[in-house]
Parts: C-alpha cells; sequence; structure tokens
C-alpha cells in the first residue's frame, strides 16, 4: 500500500484548508484510513479517521467540529477539510491505513501501533 499525501501550506488563523491522501496498491478488505499530525517538539498525535466501507467518522477531541475527514471511493483518496483553523494546528500531518475492526472506537483507532501503512508528511502551517 502506498499513501501519498498533499495540500498542506501555510495559513493564517480562521483559514481554511484541505489535506488528501491517494490510497495505491492492494489494501486490506476492510480498512480504516486516518490522518494523524506531529507538532514541533511533540509526539505524532491522532486527528481523525474514516472507515472505507461505512463512512463512519471519528475525530479527535481537539479538532471535532472545525476539521471533516471524508473518502471517495472513486478517486480512492481520503480528504481532511480543516475550517477555523489555529496555530496550535501547526504539525506536519500524515495520513496513515489500518485494517477495520468489528467495534472501532476512537479510542481504538487512535494509536499509531494500530496503523502499519504511512504516507509522508505534509507540512501546515497556521500563523497567528
Amino acid at each position: 500500500v502506498q499513501l501519498q499525501a498533499s495540500g498542506g501550506g501555510l495559513v493564517q488563523a480562521g483559514d481554511s484548508l484541505s489535506l488528501s491522501c491517494a490510497v495505491a496498491g492492494p489494501t486490506f478488505s476492510t480498512y480504516v484510513m486516518a490522518w494523524f499530525r506531529q507538532p514541533p517538539g511533540k509526539e505524532r498525535e491522532f486527528v481523525a479517521a474514516v472507515d472505507w466501507r461505512t463512512a463512519t467518522t471519528y475525530y479527535a477531541d481537539s479538532v471535532s467540529g472545525r476539521f471533516t475527514i471524508s473518502r471517495d471511493n472513486r478517486k480512492n483518496t481520503v480528504q481532511l477539510r480543516m475550517n477555523s483553523l489555529r496555530p496550535e494546528d501547526t504539525a506536519v500531518y500524515y495520513c496513515a491505513s489500518a485494517r477495520s475492526g468489528t467495534s472501532d472506537t476512537t479510542s481504538s483507532l487512535s494509536g499509531q501501533s494500530r496503523y502499519p501503512y504511512w504516507g509522508r508528511g505534509t507540512q501546515v502551517t497556521v500563523s497567528s
């Protein structure tokens, strides 16, 4: 599986930005796609995830209501629409893929070790 993230950039606080992750190659029969981010000097953290088959979405509390994750089956991409961006959203954003579970929750999808496939990151910088 190859994941390619794109769409990062420099924006001002309050602006919006969309990230895209292209999925190529064989995947699990049922899987989830997720976005993580790593702020400067901090650990990588979960942002959002979407079940590819059911389109069920999961969000970290810090982005809930501001970010929207979605998938496009035809284009084999997953998007992260980020609204009302804040300086604390500044980070390198990564997309990742994992096999979906029978009873996934935000908590069960938040661990990095769950995801065997990762794309290269894309930088998002939000100025104040």
